[in-house]
């Protein structure tokens, strides 16, 4: 969520990209781009780079939520370890 100018925290610089209205940093950013393309220097996708780009992206959120889900699962039995033994000593 962006800050405007009304509602942003005191004593922040109001100096900067990042604490201009989100719809200047539009223009600014629009601005931009449109001087690369008449320059001739920005970049543009061709339809394998962009699926290449989408694979790997896809790939890397799937190896996270993988390692995501197996540290959850060690939590997980990992409590279960420590509540079966706390059992087991107060049985005792």
């Amino acid at each position: 969520m962006a800050l405007t100018q009304q509602n942003r925290k005191p004593g922040n610089s109001n100096r900067g990209f990042a604490s201009m209205d989100p719809q200047r940093q539009r223009e600014i950013a629009s601005q931009g781009g449109r001087a690369a393309h008449e320059k001739g220097t920005a970049h543009e996708f061709t339809s394998e780079e962009a699926r290449a780009a989408g694979r790997k992206g896809g790939q890397a959120r799937s190896e996270n939520n993988r390692a995501n889900a197996s540290s959850a699962s060690n939590q997980s039995n990992q409590s279960d370890v420590s509540s079966a033994s706390d059992s087991l000593v107060s049985e005792h």
